[in-house]
C-alpha cells in the first residue's frame, strides 16, 4: 500500500451465497487509516459478511476490492494471508468463536505463538491486551465460567495480542446489560483514541456518536444508501426508518393517541398527539409546544 492510499478500497463489490442469495450489491467504499467507521443495517443487510471481506476470508462474488495492498481475493486464497491477518484482526459476535482454549491466557497468547516469538515478547502482548480490556483479573479463569460481557473483552483481546492494525467488530454490544455494554463501549472508545482503524458493525444507535466519525448504512439489499457524518445520518428519520434501523408505529397515552418514530440515539423523543379522545388534532409534528408529552432520556450508568 503507498502513501495516500486507502486501506480498503471496494469498487462494485457483491456477494451471494450459493449463487442465490445476495448479500452485498454494488458496494463502493474506501476506508482511510486511523478511521473510525461504523457499518449500520438491520439483521440481514450485509454487515458480516462486509466483515468478513475485509478480514480477507471471503472474496467478493463481483467487482474489485483491495485492502492494505492486496487484492482480497488472492487473501482468501492463501497468497499472503499469514502476513495479512498479521494486520487485520476480526472479532465475531458470537466470542465463543474465539475463545476455545482452556483459560483466557491460553486464548490470548494462541495468535502471538503462531508468530514464532520468544516467551518474553508473548507475555509482553498477552499482559498488553489483558489490560486494555481490563481483564487482567481473569487471566486463568477458563472462557465458560465468564459472563458474556467478559467473553467479549477476552475475544477482543485474543485479536489485540496480535497487534493489528485495523480491528473489525461484529455487533460487539449485541446481547449485554447496559452496565457490561457501556464499559464495553467506553473501552473500544479509547482503542480508537489511540489511533488504531476501526470498522464496527451494529444497529444500536445509541453508541454510535461515542465510537464512529463516520458512518455507513446498507439496507436491507445489500447496498451503501448514505456515507458520511455521524450525527447527520442519526438526524435523519426518514433514511434511518427506510434502512429498518428505527420504526414508526401506533402508541396510546391515556386519551391521547398518535404515532411516532422511535430512534434509540435520540437524548429523549416528544410525544406529540395526533387524536384526543378519537378527535384528530391540527398539528403533529415532533415539537415542543403545550399538549406535547415529553419523554426524558434514559439515565446512563
Amino acid at each position: 500500500m503507498g502513501p495516500g492510499e486507502p486501506l480498503f478500497s471496494l469498487r462494485e463489490v457483491g456477494y451471494v451465497y450459493s449463487g442465490r442469495q445476495t448479500a452485498l450489491d454494488g458496494l463502493n467504499l474506501d476506508i482511510w487509516p486511523g478511521e473510525r467507521v461504523v457499518l449500520l443495517g438491520a439483521n440481514g443487510s450485509g454487515k458480516s459478511t462486509l466483515l468478513k471481506l475485509l478480514d480477507g476470508i471471503a472474496a467478493p462474488s463481483r467487482g474489485t476490492m483491495r485492502a492494505l495492498g492486496c487484492d482480497v481475493a488472492a487473501v482468501a486464497a492463501g497468497q499472503e494471508a499469514f502476513t495479512f491477518h498479521r494486520q487485520v484482526g476480526l472479532v465475531f459476535q458470537d466470542p465463543d468463536i474465539q475463545l476455545f482454549s482452556a483459560t483466557v491466557l491460553d486464548d490470548v497468547a494462541f495468535g502471538p505463538l503462531q508468530l514464532g516469538l520468544t516467551t518474553e515478547e508473548v507475555r509482553e502482548r498477552c499482559d498488553e491486551a489483558l489490560a486494555a480490556m481490563e481483564i487482567a483479573h481473569l487471566a486463568d479463569r477458563a472462557p465458560f465460567e465468564l459472563s458474556g460481557g467478559e467473553k467479549k473483552r477476552a475475544a477482543i483481546a485474543s485479536v489485540l495480542s496480535l497487534r493489528p492494525e485495523v480491528l473489525l467488530l461484529d455487533e460487539p454490544t449485541a446481547s449485554l446489560d447496559p452496565r457490561t455494554k457501556w464499559v464495553l463501549v467506553d473501552l473500544i472508545q479509547r482503542l480508537g483514541a489511540a489511533g488504531r482503524t476501526l470498522v464496527v458493525a451494529t444497529h444500536e444507535l445509541d453508541i454510535v456518536p461515542l465510537i464512529a466519525d463516520r458512518a455507513v448504512v446498507l439496507n436491507e439489499q445489500g447496498r451503501v444508501v448514505a456515507d458520511g457524518d455521524p450525527a447527520a445520518i442519526l438526524a435523519d428519520t426518514d433514511l434511518l426508518v427506510r434502512a429498518n434501523l428505527i420504526h414508526e408505529h401506533l402508541h396510546r397515552h391515556g386519551p391521547i393517541s398518535h404515532s411516532h418514530r422511535h430512534d434509540t440515539a435520540d437524548e429523549g423523543h416528544y410525544h406529540a398527539p395526533e387524536t384526543l379522545d378519537g378527535a384528530p388534532l391540527a398539528e403533529s409534528a415532533d415539537t415542543e409546544r403545550p399538549g406535547a408529552t415529553r419523554v426524558a432520556p434514559i439515565e446512563r450508568s
